[in-house]
């Protein structure tokens, strides 16, 4: 087949991107750093610049400072703009379906929260497939998702051949098809459209890398030193920290002496990069799924989905944890496409048998190790530091909801809208894990 020498003639996506960013970001300079805010930010992607838009929405008439600091000014390794920007309801927690629930709700109607906005959102929804093994948690996830307004419905093999007919059910004793408010959208527009928002409502971007933290006599966090890039380091005094720094949030978060202290402050917020490979490839073949394909799940992880009209597809699959590729760089690596994602693609869908790879690009996820969910709310000991982390993959469709409830706890000290408690910073001091149920 001789696909994997095709990889080393084909000029990586990723690079491409990274031009594309660096042109846009760079025509938008940063605002200058402040001496001190109101509220702090770090991290300018997606959950901090949609803390900023909620935190400066709730409070146009007010004077509240917001500012965010980003490292990455032209966002060319952001988790937010590397995505696929999948939305889904197909979750097992009930905080991950209904957060997700208001991401739809907000992306598919983003002109009226974000203005002159297209997020090219694509509501062709998510198919999860499930083995023997799997089904019957496939089932009462299904349940729990409806219950809560999802729109899904599960499908036995004959019917997912009805219905998909260029699909291959063998091994496959069900699934489960988000008839409405799941699909894909422009994870770049959302960004943009947040951080355009925010800054006509008052919010300021600075571009800088936050290396370490002040303390003030009652040992609580009271300014954020950075670096500007020339060189210099300021410190930027705050009444309010939103920790939000994607990938980097488990290294911020060593700089106040969280994971190093003593009592509470003995726990670290385990959140680190993992690497993640996207291939976008396209098909000759016979019976290829058409335009309205859902984004589709196999019972091992590999996933696929349509990618524009000119009949090209991404895919990808997490790896096992022994298979975690090092993260100093965004390099691919192509031969895990040939050895771990080609072979379910192709004996899944006939189709794919004869598939090319056009292009390929990497990005993190901000993993939890702990459990793979996001780490939401004030921290036990900093009571003016406030997290949104670690979200290991489901982050982006979660950015409108996680954004409105920081902005909740930081000006009405509660949770208004959806009760994310949780998911608090406490469950990793008590070592409770909120677990995601897998589907095999």
């Amino acid at each position: 087949m001789q696909r994997l020498g095709r990889f080393f003639r084909l000029a990586n996506v990723q690079q491409q991107l990274r031009r594309q960013l660096s042109v846009v970001a760079s025509s938008a300079c940063g605002d200058a750093l402040p001496d001190r805010c109101d509220v702090l930010i770090i991290g300018g992607g997606g959950m901090g610049a949609s803390s900023a838009y909620w935190l400066k929405c709730k409070t146009q008439n007010q004077k509240l400072s917001v500012l965010v600091v980003e490292r990455d000014a032209c966002y060319t390794s952001a988790s937010t703009v590397l995505s696929v920007g999948g939305v889904r309801q197909q979750f097992s927690l009930a905080e991950n379906i209904q957060m997700s629930l208001f991401g739809y709700d907000f992306i598919s109607n983003g002109r009226s929260h974000l203005g002159d906005v297209d997020l090219n959102f694509q509501p062709h929804g998510y198919l999860i497939l499930a083995s023997d093994k799997g089904a019957d948690t496939l089932s009462r996830n299904s349940k729990l998702q409806n219950e809560l307004g999802a729109c899904n419905e599960l499908l036995s093999p004959e019917t997912l051949r009805q219905r998909f007919p260029w699909l291959s059910t063998e091994d496959i004793a069900l699934g489960c098809y988000g008839t409405d408010k799941e699909g894909w959208f422009d994870p770049w527009a959302l960004l943009m459209g947040f951080k355009k928002q925010a800054r006509e409502y008052g919010a300021q971007f600075a571009t800088g890398e936050v290396n370490g933290f002040e303390w003030n006599d009652e040992g609580q966090l009271s300014a954020a030193v950075v670096s500007t890039g020339d060189g210099q380091q300021r410190a930027v005094k705050f009444d309010t920290c939103v920790l939000a720094a994607g990938a980097q949030s488990g290294q911020v978060a060593r700089l106040a002496n969280i994971g190093t202290g003593q009592d509470v402050l003995r726990v670290p917020l385990p959140v680190e990069p993992r690497k993640r490979y996207v291939y976008v490839f396209n098909t000759q073949g016979h019976n290829c799924p058409g335009l309205a394909t859902p984004l589709t799940i196999d019972p091992d992880g590999t996933y696929f989905r349509r990618d524009g009209l000119g009949g090209n597809f991404l895919c990808g699959r997490s790896p096992a944890d022994d298979e975690e590729p090092e993260c100093d760089t965004l390099d691919v690596d192509h031969g895990y496409f040939e050895s771990n994602v080609w072979p379910t693609l192709a004996s899944r869908v006939p189709a794919f048998e004869s598939i090319k790879v056009q292009s390929s690009w990497a990005g993190y996820y901000d993993h939890n190790s702990f459990d793979a969910n996001g780490v939401i709310g004030r921290h036990p000991h900093y009571k003016n530091l406030y997290i949104a982390a670690g979200f290991s993959g489901h982050g982006i469709q979660q950015t409108p909801a996680v954004g409105r409830a920081i902005s909740e706890l930081i000006l009405e000290g509660k949770y208004k809208t959806l009760d994310l408690s949780r998911l608090g910073f406490e469950r990793l001091v008590a070592q409770q894990r909120m677990l995601e149920v897998n589907i095999v």
